[in-house]
């Protein structure tokens, strides 16, 4: 019977430049495969595949977006990659990741997450989950593609929070300047023909509840409840709102002064809407420790 290959130190450095997993799992899968490279490699491909579905179940709400927008201004794209700590997401891996993600998406025109990760990026991101340590997960795809319109785009510095717009005429920097305004102050809609009825009905119902206890007469709470309701309308829809860089202007009329009207608008912000699990590290050691107790 042949004596196993002994892994050397040399063989573990060649395997971890090779695929950027960890040193143990390294060693580990050389000394499955007896020291054959190629065949270390796939055992930490299957090995990786079954880390990651372990992964998957913990909460990835921090990461970064990504935007790309046809060098015509006619199509825009926006995708949002997830990470479970801030840390994580300044992995020049994860952030080269977002990019390629971006890309597809754009190349595509792909709006369907589970479509656009079948083709290579799904078993990128599982590679990836294993190295990182951390679940990742891409979360949403936004496109734009309009018909002789125009997009316009904005992402913050922190490519946390990103804006796309779609503009019927106006220039290349209104775009920039709409989204940015969309970015930093987050309107609900585009007009305020836009609120939906059922959203309206509450408003008012919530505003009467709270002017009744003022004991003034029903015409007079009437007037207050129509009054507040005009003010709801006026901070969430776009139009109505003063223009972030200069205050004197609506983007109404910001907007017209360029001939051109928004016809919608898409704002992302990493981890909106995600529930975030409220452990602190400690407290996960602690309870690791007390699972092997």
């Amino acid at each position: 019977m042949a004596a196993a290959t002994a892994v050397t130190a040399a063989m573990v450095k060649e395997l971890r430049e090779r695929t950027g997993l960890g040193m143990m799992d390294c060693k580990t899968a050389l000394t499955e495969a007896d020291g054959d490279l190629d065949q270390a490699i796939d055992v930490l491909r299957k090995n990786s595949s079954l880390k990651a579905a372990k992964k998957a179940g913990r909460t990835a709400a921090d990461g970064l977006l990504g935007i790309r927008i046809s060098d015509d201004g006619s199509c825009g794209v926006m995708v949002e990659v997830n990470i479970e700590t801030d840390f994580a997401a300044r992995n020049e891996k994860f952030i080269e990741f977002v990019g390629k993600v971006t890309a597809a998406a754009f190349d595509r025109r792909e709006r369907n997450v589970e479509a656009l990760l079948a083709e290579g990026l799904g078993a990128e991101r599982e590679t990836l989950v294993q190295e990182i340590g951390e679940n990742i997960t891409v979360r949403r795809i936004a496109v734009i593609d309009t018909d002789g319109g125009r997009v316009g785009s904005y992402l913050h510095v922190d490519k946390r929070k990103a804006t796309l717009v779609e503009l019927d005429g106006g220039d290349a920097d209104l775009g920039k300047n709409i989204a940015m305004h969309v970015t930093a102050i987050a309107p609900l809609v585009v007009t305020s023909d836009d609120v939906s009825r059922e959203v309206l009905d509450k408003e008012r119902e919530i505003y009467a509840a709270q002017a009744q206890d003022s004991g003034k007469p029903p015409e007079i709470i009437t007037k207050i409840v129509d009054g507040r309701l005009r003010k709801y309308l006026a901070e969430i829809s776009l139009v109505d709102q003063p223009f972030v860089k200069d205050p004197d202007v609506t983007i109404g009329k910001l907007l017209a002064d360029h001939s051109a009207r928004c016809i919608s608008f898409v704002r992302f912000e990493v981890g909106e809407g995600i529930d975030k699990r409220d452990e602190d590290f400690a407290t996960e050691v602690a309870a690791q420790v007390k699972g092997q107790g």
